[in-house]
């Protein structure tokens, strides 16, 4: 029984939360416009090409949405910067480009690599909160993002964001077969939040997160991230069942 002394429980403060269509990010407005313009043109020429480019500019504007996400909350939290599926989880030196005073420690991280398809949302996001370190951009080729080497010969950008705690994260846009542009919102000195959107790729491509040594990996090959929800990392966390450390 209840102590009489004792407050009656109070709930939660809690909200009505509704689901929303996706807006779509700025950068996507030309190519929704252009799609549209050739609907309407293509359209004139012929009334068979009608629905295919309706569809086509449907699609255009889905590669741009913009969904909200909710980012967990906690300390040693390391967030997925990009929806998309879990293809590779190994240990790897740490990219020379990566490296130096505002970078990573030299040795060895688990690296996640995250493939997103043309049909995933590539609005990129900061896997902590923190302070941008470094931006390095290295221009490259366009082979599959889905292979190892990409990592080292795709063109790709870096960042490094510093946590409040002092540790440092690194993550990479790497573009692919179809994506031909990265774009970052962010520069070196900036102040971001936990899952704020730092870039986008178009079209197709792959992000690689480089965890701390003292963070332990929290996803399985062939699971699906959510950018700004997924917890990919955790400082002195429990490896979940199924994944090899």
């Amino acid at each position: 029984m209840a102590s009489l002394d004792k407050p009656p429980h109070t709930p939660l403060p809690t909200t009505t939360v509704k689901w929303r269509f996706p807006a779509v990010h700025s950068e996507g407005y030309k190519f929704v416009a252009i799609a549209i313009g050739l609907t309407l043109l293509l359209t004139i020429a012929s009334n068979i090409l009608f629905w295919p480019m309706v569809g086509l500019t449907i699609w255009v504007a889905a590669f741009f949405r913009d969904p909200i996400r909710t980012t967990p909350q906690g300390q040693g939290l390391i967030i997925a910067p990009a929806d998309g599926l879990i293809t590779m989880i190994e240990r790897v030196p740490v990219p020379r480009e990566l490296d130096g005073p505002n970078g990573l420690l030299t040795g060895d991280y688990v690296r996640v690599s995250i493939f997103m398809s043309v049909f995933d949302v590539h609005i990129n996001r900061s896997p902590i909160a923190g302070t941008v370190r470094q931006v390095v951009y290295v221009a490259g080729k366009f082979l599959n993002a889905d292979l190892d080497k990409a990592s080292d010969e795709n063109e790709r950008q870096y960042f490094v964001v510093e946590g409040h705690d002092g540790r440092r994260v690194g993550f990479t846009q790497i573009a692919g077969l179809v994506a031909r542009r990265i774009l970052g919102f962010v520069k070196a000195g900036d102040i971001v939040a936990g899952g704020q959107r730092i870039g986008l790729i178009r079209f197709g491509s792959r992000v690689d997160v480089f965890l701390p040594e003292d963070c332990v990996c929290q996803v399985a090959l062939g699971q699906r991230s959510i950018a700004g929800e997924t917890v990919l990392g955790r400082a002195g966390g429990i490896a979940p069942v199924g994944v090899a450390q």
